[in-house]
């Protein structure tokens, strides 16, 4: 069946009208003054959402598909110059990631059961609307994979963005606006506020008329939501280790770390942030991401300037240096360096802080130690118990197998470099909102639908 265009848009405009909720500012869909209009924008828009058949929505995310590859330079270039975040030939790849990757209507599947006493189907339904938070490091990335598969399981999304990410989140908020208005949709499948604060994150976790939160971010938001008494999930922080022992193969292991821990800038929560190397290929490993990958070797004197340049006294990370170039970073500690530099290493004790904490920088530390065993357990230590990622590089199964358990990680990436586990160079699907700590894990549209049971007794069953 066809969307009949002029018939959604009258009922969309009939029932704002009721709700007496004003036009969009500033000209662009789903963007409004208040988070209370934006919300009562997203249910009405709902109540046509959940009508549509799988094929209307999948019509709806098919040219938000294409929107995304017809913008996905616009929206990277806005991305880095609003932040200062991570790179425009980077964030190009990552959106036609979303475009090609992110699951749609297809990730709703249909359970059924029978027996003797009749039929049981099990349908995956919609929550509603969902009110979501998003971040600075991945702005437009987060709000287009979660509203394909928001909308794919028949919800509405209400975004508070990062405040210091917002045109470019209420742009790709209004592309996708634009793309459902395209395919015969209705208008504010995705709306957010002018300026999000504080004040209006609160007031969307608060609200009634959203009974599923989901945030992406730092620890903070994320426990925040949990703390909401709503139904949450959180994608939070990492720190995910690279483990190399004696058994990999050296030269790849260095290019594989080095190009995951540099795609973005290292802003991916998935991205290696240090490595744990056995003794007996430390020095060679080392030798491979200096001498081959484009890699700045760093004294224990910029180590020192370092610390005190990306973090403040008290530990807290400097923005102003998240997702910045090797070259940038270096640049502030007084070091020219040429461009092939793309990622600064040295060797330290665990307890470093450019190893212990999450930088989202193209800074490695490397951790040597004795053996494998050790190795194991330095690299469980350095990832906190967030139960986000890791990474392996050993041609050893058995070991691969202890480290999987041991880490007991959302995503495990053996052999290869972080990104594959997005769907990059590797069999899987992709997202930016992956919520190790509620157990979800990479998140598609079946995360965003609940599970309705419909049971037909002593019928049905015709076998």
């Amino acid at each position: 069946m066809e969307i009949n265009e002029s018939m959604v848009q009258d009922i969309v405009r009939e029932v704002l009208a009721k709700m007496n909720i004003s036009s969009p500012s500033a000209g662009m869909h789903g963007v409004f003054r208040t988070m209370e209009e934006a919300i009562d924008a997203a249910e009405a828009s709902q109540r046509i959402v959940r009508g549509l058949s799988m094929d209307q929505r999948e019509k709806i995310i098919s040219v938000i598909r294409r929107k995304i590859r017809e913008n996905a330079e616009i929206i990277a270039r806005m991305g880095v110059d609003e932040t200062g975040m991570g790179n425009v030939g980077d964030k190009i790849l990552k959106h036609h990631l979303v475009a090609d990757k992110v699951p749609g209507t297809e990730d709703i599947r249909t359970e059924a059961y029978s027996g003797d006493r009749g039929l049981t189907l099990v349908e995956m339904g919609p929550f509603g609307v969902i009110g979501a938070i998003t971040p600075c490091t991945n702005p437009s990335e987060t709000v287009l994979c979660n509203t394909i598969g928001m909308v794919a399981g028949g919800n509405t999304v209400v975004f508070n963005p990062h405040p210091q990410a917002i045109k470019t989140s209420i742009f790709t908020v209004n592309m996708v606006n634009e793309a459902s208005l395209e395919a015969g949709g209705p208008d504010n499948i995705a709306c957010t506020v002018e300026k999000p604060t504080l004040e209006t994150s609160g007031i969307m976790m608060k609200s009634p008329k959203i009974p599923l939160l989901v945030a992406t971010g730092g620890p903070g938001v994320v426990t925040a939501v949990l703390s909401s008494g709503k139904k949450g999930i959180g994608a939070g922080a990492g720190n995910p280790p690279a483990l190399v022992d004696e058994t990999a193969d050296i030269r790849k292991a260095a290019q594989d770390i080095v190009n995951g821990c540099t795609f973005d800038n290292n802003l991916p929560c998935i991205a290696e942030k240090e490595i744990v190397a056995v003794d007996s290929i430390a020095d060679e490993l080392m030798n491979c991401m200096i001498s081959e990958q484009g890699c700045y070797l760093a004294s224990k004197e910029i180590q020192e300037k370092l610390v005190h340049t990306v973090m403040d006294e008290k530990g807290r990370l400097n923005r102003r240096c998240v997702g910045r170039s090797a070259k940038k970073l270096l640049a502030m500690v007084g070091v020219e360096v040429p461009d092939n530099i793309r990622c600064i290493v040295f060797e330290g004790p665990k307890e470093h802080p450019l190893i212990t904490e999450e930088l989202m920088m193209p800074i490695l530390g490397m951790v040597r130690v004795r053996d494998f065993d050790e190795a194991l357990e330095t690299a469980v230590w350095l990832e906190h118990g967030n139960r986000h990622s890791a990474h392996i590089h050993s041609k050893n199964v058995d070991r691969i197998t202890r480290y999987a358990r041991a880490m007991d990680t959302a995503i495990l990436v053996k052999n290869g470099p972080s990104y594959s586990a997005l769907g990059f160079g590797g069999e899987s699907i992709c997202t930016f909102t992956i919520a190790s700590r509620t157990g979800e894990g990479l998140t598609s549209a079946k995360s965003f639908t609940k599970a309705r049971r419909c049971v037909m007794s002593d019928s049905l069953c015709i076998r």
